[in-house]
């Protein structure tokens, strides 16, 4: 579609003038206040929306809203909090080992580094550069979720379906100042007009530049 990397770039700029403009407030979905918590709720959102994470976290930080208080925590007490979210025992248990984690190599705050924060429990690079970037405005990379995948391959930015390969594609085409944004912006634009099953093409403004990648043309 966009042969050359020039090309891309330049497919990339048209999309983050779009994109700022149709949401020029980039905010992250998930409800914290604090670095910690923005990290155990991306831990939580795992396989699960948003908006259900949103549903336990006030609970779970009322009870445990530091490392200190959630490593001191029994798995019971944390399954039970998070157990609508689906995989509980698997996010219980990486939820304490992240705190115990943070409070015996980092006194409990905190490192900005996503070679350290890929090393806690549960923490891949994606929840990393969620942390860095929301929590500390640090561009470690591009957040690639369902929407950011599905997204920027009808777009042409990418034509690859593993995230891996998607973050490179998207860092060697997006100004780095724009990394941190471009995800947010994304995630609105798919819950409110790409959305999967049923995309509001008509209503789109990428429509003028959007290839439309994989989909049926739009009837005249």
């Amino acid at each position: 579609m966009f042969d050359t990397l020039d090309a891309r770039k330049r497919q990339a700029r048209k999309v983050v003038t779009r994109l700022r403009k149709t949401y020029p407030v980039a905010e992250c979905a998930l409800h914290h206040e604090s670095p910690f918590q923005l990290l155990a709720a991306t831990i939580l959102s795992a396989q699960c929306t948003d908006e259900r994470v949103n549903s336990v976290t006030p609970t779970l930080f009322s009870k445990f809203p530091d490392p200190e208080s959630l490593a001191a925590a029994t798995q019971a007490q944390v399954e039970e909090i998070v157990k609508p979210l689906g995989f509980f025992r698997a996010k219980a248990t990486n939820l304490r080992g992240m705190a115990q984690a943070l409070v015996d190599r980092h006194d409990g705050v905190l490192p900005q580094s996503l070679d350290e924060l890929v090393k806690l429990p549960g923490v891949g690079r994606k929840t990393a550069n969620v942390v860095l970037g929301t929590a500390f405005g640090i561009p470690s990379g591009v957040v690639v979720d369902t929407h950011v995948r599905r997204i920027s391959n009808l777009l042409g930015l990418t034509e690859s379906q593993n995230p891996e390969i998607i973050e490179r594609d998207l860092v060697a085409i997006l100004p780095k100042k724009e990394w941190i944004d471009y995800s947010h912006r994304m995630i609105h634009h798919g819950r409110q007009i790409c959305i999967a099953r049923r995309p509001k093409c008509l209503e789109c403004p990428m429509l003028k530049i959007c290839p439309r990648v994989g989909l049926a043309p739009l009837e005249s």
